[in-house]
């Protein structure tokens, strides 16, 4: 969404009318705030000062879209193990949700609604089915968005975290992969409370850095990898 700056107009108001020229419109700020429940943007900017800094930083994203993704594998593991350390009792499952989601440019919704029977540990493909959703009462399953079932490629470095979380499962196709301490169903809002996100990234450099962005992540490192446009973009599901 582009921002408008006609609601911030400089100059003293002079009239009722003038004041509310420059508040954002309801409409506009309910947009915003959905966008922050998805883990899309951090702050809805019609609720803080400083705005065009805010407005700066997506523009210069937008013009280099590297800036959103970690540099390399390294960084990432670095970024799971503090995610890790900072969670109540060190709950690994958090650092290798990271690691997953980067890896195969999946929304953590998509990742907690991977079960094991959607992992073809003979070709190494996961085939994405469902997402988890904020709901009436809390978190439930639905279809993809655009309920269409894409293909995933497991890269080698993440096989054998993905082979260990199968193994606990046994022989049930329908256990999720990725759970909460308490088994339950998670979500980019969990992960980022469970985890002291914003606190975690800041301190390791990396303020900028949202749940979202780890996709970004994924789809650099597969670029880079060499894999072709068109298939990039049914891995992100950005083909109609």
């Amino acid at each position: 969404m582009a921002l408008s700056t006609a609601p911030y107009r400089t100059g003293s108001p002079t009239s009722s009318a003038a004041q509310r020229s420059r508040t954002p419109s309801p409409s506009w700020s309910a947009s915003w705030e959905q966008a922050v429940r998805d883990g899309i943007v951090k702050v809805n900017p019609a609720r803080v000062t400083g705005w065009q800094k805010l407005y700066k930083q997506a523009e210069d994203e937008l013009l280099d879209p590297r800036a959103l993704a970690l540099p390399d594998w390294e960084t990432l593991l670095a970024l799971a193990d503090a995610l890790v350390a900072a969670s109540h009792d060190e709950y690994r499952g958090w650092g290798e949700v990271v690691i997953f989601a980067a890896c195969t440019a999946a929304w953590i919704g998509e990742i907690s609604g991977c079960r094991v029977g959607d992992i073809d540990t003979t070709q190494w493909i996961w085939t994405l089915r469902r997402q988890t959703i904020p709901a009436p009462g809390g978190l439930t399953d639905k279809g993809t968005k655009g309920k269409r079932a894409r293909k995933v490629p497991v890269v080698e470095e993440i096989r054998p975290l993905v082979a260990q979380r199968i193994l606990p499962a046994g022989p049930n196709p329908d256990a999720r992969l990725f759970t909460g301490p308490r088994g339950g169903r998670i979500s980019t809002a969990v992960l980022r409370d469970a985890t002291h996100w914003d606190d975690v990234v800041t301190k390791l450099g990396y303020e900028h850095l949202r749940r979202h962005d780890l996709r970004h992540t994924g789809l650099t490192w597969f670029a880079d990898a060499g894999v072709q446009v068109h298939v990039l973009r049914r891995i992100a599901a950005t083909v109609h």
